[in-house]
Order: structure tokens, then C-alpha cells, then sequence
């Protein structure tokens, strides 16, 4: 795993993107209001989304390697009252974040992702928490009507750990080979290979330059450099990774059908 981010970085940044989702409830007319990135549910429904996960995952760090008890066993039920919502929030954080710092970065932890790019430690699930606090404060600011892009550090780390934790796979990928490169204008980009061998990502050292040959490359060593690419900010490429934003509103080359088969992909368990 290549991270951009330390641990402590991780940490002040989970707290940061708590306080700011709880800002967004707190700003919202309505916790009825329906979240136009998520709109399944309310937002009422993705803050108890959020609270409840902290719990979760709070006593999943806490465990180690075994897979732990749910959190919600027993736990109070997020409040409907906002004032007491808020608190909640608050605290579920609190026992992340708790957690995390006990268990240090590099302590075994239980996570529901492939070991290809992304260990299964206390330090990749702070990772992971950080972009889905970060998207999802997205979400709750986009309902509230006031959405921000996510911090630059914050999304760089994104495009980054949303290839190698969500999409790295073994699973055979069920077309042609391919690749498709990512392109942030903030000057760092990223290649994913897709094969019989799965999925697999790697950071390109400028825009356009093939990644140091690795394992998987050398096995296939006919695979064409890139059938398709995108570019935008790193943060709208966290939102197109996310499926917040159309893919469309960015700039495309190459084969865009690649995007459609990715999109809809669901590799086997």
C-alpha cells in the first residue's frame, strides 16, 4: 500500500471531515430532506449511516484480525432530535478515532477488501474511513446546499485508495483486456489494469507514462498501454469514482464504453 498520507494526517483528518458533516446536518432545513446524491435516503438516513458505521468499525479496530460483534448490538439508536443527533455524530467519531489511536497503524485488523494493494491493518481502515467521511460530508453538503469539493491532500489520497482498496481485485475481468489511466490536473496520475488476472492499479510518474513493469505486466506483456483515460481535478475523480457525478461532465478519451463495464462490474466473492 502507497500512501500520500500518515497516520496521524488520517486521524486529524477524520476528526476534520466529522466536524464538517456534522456542520452540514446542522445547516440543513430539513434531517427529511432527501440526499440528491444518495436518494434512497434521507438525510436523517445517511447521518444514522455514518454514526452507526463509526461504531462499527470503531469495535472492528478494536477487535484486531477477528471479525468483531456489530456496534449496534445494544447501542443507543441515532436521535431524532438534531441537537442530539449532532451528539451522537460526535461520539461515534470519538470512538473511531479512540480506536484507531490504540491500535497504531500497523496493527492487524479485519476489513471486507482484497489484500492485492491494501492490508488488512488498522492504518488502511483509517484510510478508507477518511474517504468515506469524505464523500459522504459531500453528500450531506450538497443536501444542506452548500457543497465544497474535498480537500486537495484528501482527494489525491482518494483516487489513489479507491483503485487499490475498492477496485483491486482477483476476479477475472469478463472482457478484453485493458487499462484505463486517471489524470488529476494537480499533476498525479494512475493506471488500472484489467485482465484475466483481475484488477490492479499503479501510480504513472507524469501524465502519459507507463507504470514501472510489474508482476501482473509482465505476464501480460501484449496488453496495450491504455484504451481510455480521464481527466479532471482529483476531486471530481473521486466523484466520478463514487458515481456522485457523471462521468460525462469530465474529459474522456478513448474507448468510453470501458467506463460503462467498469461501472457495472461486479467481481465475484
Amino acid at each position: 500500500m502507497t500512501m500520500t498520507l500518515e497516520f496521524p494526517d488520517l486521524l486529524r483528518l477524520i476528526e476534520e471531515r466529522s466536524t464538517a458533516f456534522r456542520a452540514a446536518v446542522a445547516s440543513a432545513p430539513s434531517l427529511d430532506a432527501q440526499v440528491p446524491t444518495c436518494p434512497e435516503w434521507t438525510l436523517f438516513d445517511l447521518a444514522q449511516h455514518i454514526g452507526e458505521g463509526r461504531r462499527d468499525w470503531a469495535v472492528t479496530v478494536a477487535a484486531g484480525p477477528a471479525p468483531a460483534k456489530s456496534a449496534a448490538e445494544g447501542a443507543p439508536a441515532a436521535p431524532r432530535e438534531r441537537e442530539a443527533l449532532l451528539a451522537w455524530l460526535a461520539e461515534s467519531t470519538g470512538q473511531l478515532l479512540d480506536a484507531l489511536r490504540e491500535a497504531g497503524p500497523d496493527r492487524g485488523c479485519w476489513s471486507w477488501w482484497e489484500t492485492l494493494q491494501s492490508p488488512h491493518t488498522s492504518g488502511a481502515v483509517a484510510r478508507h474511513q477518511l474517504q468515506q467521511l469524505a464523500v459522504h460530508t459531500y453528500d450531506a453538503q450538497i443536501t444542506s446546499g452548500v457543497p465544497q469539493p474535498l480537500l486537495e491532500e484528501v482527494a489525491l489520497d482518494g483516487v489513489d485508495e479507491f483503485l487499490s482498496t475498492c477496485v483491486a481485485t482477483a476476479s477475472a475481468w469478463p472482457h478484453q483486456p485493458a487499462a484505463i489511466d486517471f489524470h488529476a490536473s494537480e499533476g498525479h496520475s494512475w493506471r488500472l489494469s484489467l485482465s484475466a488476472d483481475g484488477a490492479r492499479s499503479a501510480r504513472l510518474p507524469r501524465p502519459g507514462t507507463p507504470p514501472a513493469a510489474t508482476a501482473d505486466q509482465s505476464r501480460h506483456p501484449d496488453t496495450p498501454a491504455a484504451f481510455a483515460s480521464v481527466r479532471g481535478t482529483a476531486n471530481e475523480l473521486v466523484l466520478i469514482l463514487h458515481d456522485r457525478i457523471p462521468i460525462d461532465s469530465l474529459e474522456l478519451d478513448g474507448d468510453r464504453s470501458l467506463f460503462e463495464q467498469l461501472s457495472a462490474w461486479e467481481p465475484d466473492e
